[in-house]
């Protein structure tokens, strides 16, 4: 007989500075297999990187770069007017420095996803998106790229030879084509435990979605995200993983 269908849960940490959100991120870690560790642009520091990739190893848990545009103040999610040559530096700089904490504490980066303003134009933007490829085929372009099903990034990614995983988003509204709404529009943000579960259980087994206009759209999802700065994360990730496991399926890093 065939094996459960598999799916993984993913989630950023280490997005504090100095001293880890150590409770959070601890008890996210039993219920997610994929880890997006803050890589120092948008929150983060050597510290914080060291202490989320051993935590995270010791759970079995992937670990990812969660690359940023450089806005600190504005925690990734302020679009920037930066030169393509330079955001691919940006780029190899940042996963440069998560992989080697990673493999000096005995792991590795086995994934890239974008974070806040950088992930959502790579979504609409093609020469921002190669240029994001650009960095991970420079690094050998073993590395997958998390993305939105059908986006601009997933496009380039393929054209590149870089592996581009669909990712869905259970606590994020959509609009109808497919993209996240802004979260400055009421309803953005979902944070009910059960709307969340039924919501990401719909992505893994219909692969569609209700649209913040009522809408139902078709979305493919290989990973998919509860976001850690969320209130009561912990408790979203919990009911998630529930709510998937009930539904037959088994949960598992997309990447080894």
């Amino acid at each position: 007989m065939p094996g459960p269908r598999t799916i993984d849960l993913n989630s950023d940490l280490g997005e504090g500075y100095g001293v880890w959100r150590l409770a959070d991120d601890s008890a996210l870690l039993g219920m997610i297999t994929s880890a997006n560790v803050a890589c120092g642009f948008h929150a983060g520091d050597p510290t914080t990187m060291r202490k989320a990739v051993t935590a995270a190893a010791a759970n079995g848990v992937a670990v990812g770069a969660h690359v940023s545009f450089p806005d600190r103040r504005g925690f990734g999610r302020r679009d920037m007017a930066i030169p393509p040559r330079e955001v691919t530096d940006d780029v190899v700089y940042q996963v440069g420095a998560l992989d080697a904490v990673a493999r000096a504490h005995g792991t590795r980066v086995t994934f890239v996803k974008p974070h806040g303003a950088l992930y959502n134009r790579m979504a609409v933007d093609r020469t921002l998106a190669d240029a994001v490829v650009e960095a991970l085929a420079s690094l050998g372009g073993s590395l997958p790229l998390v993305t939105l099903p059908g986006s601009e990034a997933a496009i380039a990614a393929r054209a590149a030879g870089v592996t581009a995983i669909a990712e869905a988003f259970a606590d994020r509204a959509y609009d109808r084509e497919g993209r996240l709404v802004s979260r400055d529009r009421p309803g953005a943000v979902i944070s009910d435990p059960e709307e969340v579960t039924a919501r990401a259980v719909r992505m893994a087994t219909e692969h569609a979605v209700e649209t913040i206009d009522g809408e139902v759209i078709k979305l493919e999802a290989q990973t998919l995200c509860v976001h850690g700065d969320s209130p009561g994360s912990v408790a979203l990730a919990t009911a998630i993983r529930a709510g998937l496991e009930s539904a037959g399926f088994a949960l598992a890093p997309f990447a080894g």
